[in-house]
């Protein structure tokens, strides 16, 4: 795969409303992280029993600011998704295969549909890249074009 590829594949402008909700809410959940670090940070790694909570917690949160910035950028796009992809991954089996074996599938349901819809917005985002209005595709010299 040719590095130009890596950045812009062709996908359609409406991949910026995917970029903007995923990036977004990445940004705001590790901002929080640092902001309210008892009930969002490492008290709820603690909580939750992640290891090395006061280690972890501030990482996760630096990679969502980060990721979710890169993506509202539309920069690194694809490879800027695959620790979000993680992330989410280890979430939802943190936090959400516990609930869906103490109280049943539908409340693991409710409780994991924005996991469930940023491990897909962000797997959407590693398969079709940034679109043409992104860094990506300027730096790809794409921005016009769909090929």
């Amino acid at each position: 795969m040719r590095f130009d590829r890596l950045l812009y594949s062709g996908a359609p402008p409406a991949t910026l409303l995917i970029r903007v909700m995923v990036g977004a809410v990445f940004l705001s959940e590790g901002i929080q992280k640092f902001l309210f670090p008892g009930e969002l940070g490492v008290g709820r790694f603690t909580k939750i029993g992640i290891p090395a909570p006061e280690v972890l917690a501030p990482f996760v949160g630096g990679v969502e600011i980060v990721g979710g910035t890169l993506l509202l950028l539309g920069l690194m796009t694809r490879l800027a998704a695959v620790p979000l992809i993680i992330d989410m991954l280890v979430a939802i089996a943190s936090t959400k295969v516990p609930i869906l074996l103490q109280r049943g599938f539908w409340n693991m349901a409710h409780d994991s549909r924005t996991d469930f819809s940023m491990l897909l917005g962000s797997l959407f985002l590693l398969l079709v890249g940034a679109g043409p209005l992104s860094v990506d595709a300027r730096l790809s010299g794409r921005t016009g074009n769909r090929t």
